[in-house]
């Protein structure tokens, strides 16, 4: 009989094997779900992972595009990964992100069309507000009421939405714009625009704050007290409360810079590669960004990588449904395939396999 044993402590080897072999698992099963859908698969698997940075081709164009994609969704993952080792799971990041990109556009589109230095500075600060205050209303219901903070998280996405398609349509709308939705552009306003801070490289403010975040909260979390009383509460409530740490306090420290971070990430976004306010801004970055905070272990290090890893799928995806053809929900079918590997293989970090023999009645 094939029996799952608990380990003593968590294995380091599969901690570090986890997520190798759920990329490997990935592409395996992906792979024949390309065949099946009339594709190459090694030729599907090489278009994902391979040309996007080293054919000749398409690597001029496509690797500026990894700091593009890789920067909101590092953003965002490194703020959900805080919560989720305290075991605070906010899903509504997605709304958090799109709430601070309406907040951060109205902010800059009330001052157009000033040229002052301060626009683009007010911007990020109302960005990161606005994702904050968006983040606090789960961590109110929580704190207040015990309410379930997966629930209010995620169904506050659908609230976020009607008001970004309220929003394109009506207070933020480009009174040039010949009653299109949409506000006016930031690309066409210099005081505004998030642009390349380096030409060709895809490297903007967005990612430079995401590097600078998973600097800043990799030492929070492994040189600070709150770090400390953060990851304490994560793998004993208990014993945290008898250290008395507060769990309000983290509740509200955890969604609040998920909340923060998430509303940069749209900020970001909004002001450069997208450059403006549309019905259809939101691009699942706070969904995916979930997959990215697994994938790297809820480590600031490895969400880095991660986010590297899902941008190429993002890039080399979109270079997939154009010369191979397969459609785009493969594609998103084959994402969320990492999580699922990981999560299954990721038994093996906490238990081991073993093989008895049965019990005679």
């Amino acid at each position: 009989m094939i029996k799952l044993e608990k380990r003593p402590q968590p294995s380091r080897l599969w901690t570090v094997l986890a997520p190798l072999l759920a990329v490997l698992l990935t592409m395996v099963v992906g792979g024949a779900l390309f065949w099946f859908l009339g594709a190459n698969p090694f030729e599907a698997i090489r278009t994902i992972f391979w040309d996007p940075l080293f054919d000749p081709q398409f690597a001029p164009f496509s690797r500026p595009q990894l700091l593009v994609k890789a920067g909101p969704l590092i953003l965002i993952a490194i703020g959900l990964s805080i919560g989720f080792r305290a075991g605070i799971w906010n899903i509504g990041a997605e709304g958090q992100y799109i709430m601070g990109a309406i907040c951060g556009a109205g902010a800059g589109l009330a001052l157009y069309p000033s040229d002052s230095v301060l626009v683009f500075p007010l911007m990020i600060l109302c960005g990161a507000l606005g994702g904050w205050a968006w983040a606090m209303i789960p961590a109110i219901l929580k704190t207040r009421f015990g309410t379930n903070e997966i629930l209010v998280s995620l169904m506050l996405v659908y609230v976020a939405e009607n008001i970004l398609a309220s929003m394109s349509s009506g207070l933020l709308r480009n009174p040039e714009g010949m009653g299109f939705p949409g506000s006016r552009n930031f690309k066409q306003w210099e005081a505004a625009h998030n642009a390349e801070l380096i030409p060709n490289t895809g490297m903007h403010w967005g990612v430079v704050f995401a590097f600078i975040c998973v600097i800043g909260v990799y030492v929070m979390l492994t040189r600070h007290i709150q770090g400390f009383n953060i990851r304490l509460t994560g793998d004993a409530p208990k014993a945290a409360r008898f250290a008395g740490v507060s769990p309000a306090r983290v509740v509200f420290l955890c969604l609040g810079l998920a909340g923060a971070l998430a509303g940069l990430a749209g900020l970001f976004e909004v002001s450069g590669p997208a450059g403006q306010i549309t019905i259809d801004f939101n691009s699942g970055y706070g969904f995916t960004a979930i997959i990215v905070a697994f994938l790297g272990r809820l480590n600031p290090i490895g969400i880095l990588l991660a986010g590297l890893l899902m941008a190429l799928t993002y890039i080399g995806g979109e270079l997939a449904q154009l010369m191979l053809g397969v459609p785009g929900a493969s594609i998103q079918l084959f994402q969320g395939m990492l999580l699922f590997f990981l999560l299954g293989v990721d038994v093996f970090t906490n238990f081991r396999i073993r093989l008895t023999k049965p019990e005679l009645a």
